[in-house]
């Protein structure tokens, strides 16, 4: 149900990605309605690749998230206004796998038209299908000093999705 949502196109986004991604941070949900999960993460991006506009992200196999993201067509991106951000925070640090995150965080899911999951709190949802995903590679870095991020080797999936909607909240 989409309520309170106007949609919009990927050209009237006038949020800066950089502020985004790494200040704001985003929810990354997969799933449906009646099983879902969703977690906070701050890799990723937009761009426009193969004549679409796209979203890509990341996320590390043994993330709970991992097995909706694999087993769904879409994926939604979703961004919060600040006093959201304890709520991005538990959902960025606590596992689905051992903590009921719905229950707990206070924020209203519901059913895009697509199916996929997205919440009524948000300010900004953006809805992605899935077109190409790759796992990251130590021997394809060409400057080493990212693998830092790699300590046990357990290197992300990435996941590419046409944005297929973008819903902002009406004022």
């Amino acid at each position: 149900m989409m309520r309170n949502f106007k949609n919009i196109s990927v050209s009237e986004i006038a949020d800066n990605p950089f502020v985004a991604l790494e200040k704001d941070w985003m929810l990354i949900t997969a799933g449906t309605i009646d099983d879902f999960n969703m977690m906070t993460a701050a890799w990723g991006g937009f761009g426009f690749l193969w004549k679409k506009p796209v979203g890509y992200i990341f996320i590390r196999p043994q993330r709970h998230t991992f097995k909706y993201t694999e087993s769904n067509d879409f994926f939604t991106l979703t961004f919060f206004d600040e006093n959201y951000r304890s709520i991005l925070n538990k959902c960025g640090t606590l596992s689905g796998k051992d903590f009921d995150k719905m229950r707990k965080s206070g924020i209203t899911p519901f059913a895009t038209t697509n199916n996929s999951v997205a919440f009524e709190e948000a300010r900004l949802i953006i809805e992605c299908k899935k077109i190409y995903q790759d796992d990251i590679k130590e021997q394809n870095f060409i400057d080493t000093a990212p693998l830092v991020n790699y300590p046990m080797k357990d290197y992300h999936r990435m996941y590419i999705g046409e944005i297929v909607s973008v819903f902002l909240k009406e004022e």
